[in-house]
């Protein structure tokens, strides 16, 4: 009986969370989608930091790859219509804009893959400002459209109703996030899974395990980066145009942000984690820059109450409680 109750509870949590975006209107459609866009990023850079140890501070760049082969394979473009002899739609575009992401994240990892600790963040930062620049070259200008971006992006239809509201896509977001949290659990709980989770504590002893750390590094890049381009799809949707200047910097740090606040390596830290540092701040935009202030006291009282994250992993708990214990005895030695 308990566990019925337990179990109807949730259900209707679930009913009132699907039905609110409904009921409150499209500015808050919008806003959840925005912070669903960040839980599809933020469970791919939990994949290479959280799982695998690989701090990437150019992690946008893949972000920008959804978005803007989403953009030059749907959008009146004459230079990549030649391949199709058409347009093609969300959907037939979706895969190829994964598959983009996946085959930028495979190469942003062979530059760095002697590279550790502070020395990949300052690496992987160089490589996400390179794609930047090169969208904005006059070389790259007659395709990507350089600092005047791409317009008139179509939106996805399913039959013949088009998800042309904030809401609609919010739901779309909400779907593409709960079948990614699937494949980034499965991930987790896998033969790959565990030899990151080595690699993030000692490569030379996972080396010595027998792990292939080549493989395992390029796939936690390209693997991660495919979440991205996911949200970046996504994204050339909801704003039916993209710019340069929406792919900056910024976006790998509050990614970054959201997944330490969160907790590393946990997936429900990462839905926390937006929810707090992305949600709340896009509630608080009539308060103009002192959302930012909030921001910032915010993620200064996390790092000193409670570090480990709001959601933190099981095996984070565990080294944890374990540290504490081992402090404790030796305090009691003293």
């Amino acid at each position: 009986g308990q566990k019925g109750i337990k179990y109807l509870g949730w259900a209707i949590a679930l009913i009132l969370f699907l039905l609110f975006p409904m009921a409150a209107g499209s500015f808050f459609g919008q806003v959840m989608m925005y912070v669903g866009l960040f839980i599809l990023m933020g469970m791919g850079l939990n994949l290479e930091l959280g799982l695998a140890g690989l701090l990437d501070l150019g992690f946008v760049a893949f972000f920008a790859a959804g978005a803007y082969t989403i953009a030059l394979f749907t959008a009146d473009n004459a230079h990549l219509i030649l391949i199709f002899d058409r347009a093609l739609n969300w959907w037939e575009a979706l895969p190829l804009a994964m598959f983009v992401s996946l085959a930028i994240g495979v190469m942003f990892g062979i530059p760095v893959l002697k590279v550790r600790g502070d020395y990949l963040a300052v690496a992987t930062m160089g490589l996400g400002e390179i794609v930047r620049v090169v969208v904005l070259s006059d070389m790259a200008r007659p395709l990507l459209g350089g600092s005047q971006g791409l317009l008139l992006i179509p939106r996805p239809w399913i039959g013949n109703f088009e998800l042309n509201d904030p809401i609609y896509l919010f739901y779309l977001t909400l779907v593409c996030s709960c079948v990614a949290a699937y494949f980034a659990w499965a991930l987790e709980n896998s033969r790959l899974g565990r030899a990151w989770m080595a690699i993030r504590e000692d490569e030379d002893v996972g080396q010595a395990l027998g792990i292939n750390l080549v493989n395992v590094k390029l796939l936690a890049y390209g693997l991660g980066a495919t979440f991205a381009g996911l949200a970046g799809a996504i994204f050339a949707i909801m704003l039916t145009s993209i710019f340069p200047h929406s792919f900056q910097l910024l976006i790998s740090i509050n990614i970054l942000a959201l997944i330490i606040v969160g907790g590393l390596g946990s997936l429900p830290g990462v839905v926390v984690g937006a929810a707090m540092l992305i949600g709340t701040p896009e509630l608080l935009r009539e308060f103009g820059e002192y959302r930012y202030l909030a921001y910032g006291a915010v993620l200064i009282i996390m790092m000193r109450v409670k570090p480990i994250g709001l959601w933190p992993s099981a095996a984070r708990k565990r080294e944890v409680t374990a540290s504490e214990e081992v402090e404790a005895i030796l305090r009691a030695e003293d």
